[in-house]
């Protein structure tokens, strides 16, 4: 399981990387795509962005988190699958699988004042 501490230098990344792109201007939302396999829980970022964002032009922002679902490959018969858990297994059961997507951890757009 992932520590709080993790989420909470991520955010505090997000949240440098927001405030040199816009400076003083206020914000009114973040959107990030989080995958499910990136190691990172949306909930404790939200918290974590709440704390952090306070005070600045991010203060009152909504962080908005799309959450991709995993999609692997089979390398055995070539079939695409949504990863039902975290164990990536190919409905044929084979888990000679590539991980095709659900890694994702990036700020897709800012939405200003």
């Amino acid at each position: 399981m992932a520590k709080p501490m993790h989420e909470l230098s991520i955010t505090q990344s997000l949240v440098d990387a927001v405030l040199d792109r816009t400076g003083t201007q206020a914000v009114m939302g973040v959107h990030v795509r989080v995958g499910r396999l990136s190691g990172v829980l949306p909930d404790a970022m939200r918290f974590c962005f709440e704390l952090i964002s306070d005070g600045t032009p991010l203060a009152g922002a909504q962080l908005l988190i799309d959450e991709p679902q995993g999609v692997t490959r089979c390398r055995s018969c070539g079939q695409d699958a949504t990863m039902e858990d975290l164990i990536p297994l190919c409905p044929c059961g084979s888990a000679d699988v590539e991980i095709i997507s659900g890694r994702e951890l990036m700020l897709t757009s800012v939405e200003v004042a």
